[in-house]
């Protein structure tokens, strides 16, 4: 995990498990009582975030450090509750292009048990270009 990274603090990363350069990625959270609304139940956008970044990953594995993934579209569809506790985010590429590309995750409970699936479509974009962008972007 990044030393001090603070959004994979926030996000309750607890391991990169795996990541693969066919376009593939493993990640392991810790959902936290503090992540839930009634009922012990992990808001959906905690959810959303951790197949999101699954995602996200597995597109930098398969395309490099140059690039920096852009999500353009994500659908998340919800199966059962999840709770506190340690959940497995997965993602693999479904279809590669030269700048758009769509990957597909799910996120599994410790019983291998298929909580969320999420699709996702993500623009390749130069990491120069968007590292100038975002210094341009917070300037004064």
């Amino acid at each position: 995990m990044g030393e001090g990274h603070s959004l994979y603090e926030t996000m309750g990363l607890v391991r990169i498990v795996s990541t693969e350069p066919a376009g593939r990625a493993i990640l392991e959270y810790e959902a936290k009582s503090e992540q839930c609304h009634s009922g012990g139940v992990v808001q959906g956008g905690f959810i959303s975030g951790w197949i999101d970044a699954a995602m996200a990953h597995a597109a930098m594995a398969r395309n490099g450090a140059s690039i920096v993934p852009m999500t353009l579209e994500l659908k998340v569809s919800f199966f059962a509750p999840t709770r506190p506790g340690i959940v497995t985010a997965e993602a693999w590429v479904e279809r590669h292009g030269k700048r758009t590309s769509f990957y597909e995750g799910h996120l599994k409970d410790k019983h291998g048990t298929v909580l969320a699936k999420a699709t996702s479509t993500i623009l390749l974009m130069d990491a120069s270009r968007v590292i100038e962008a975002s210094k341009a972007a917070t300037s004064n």
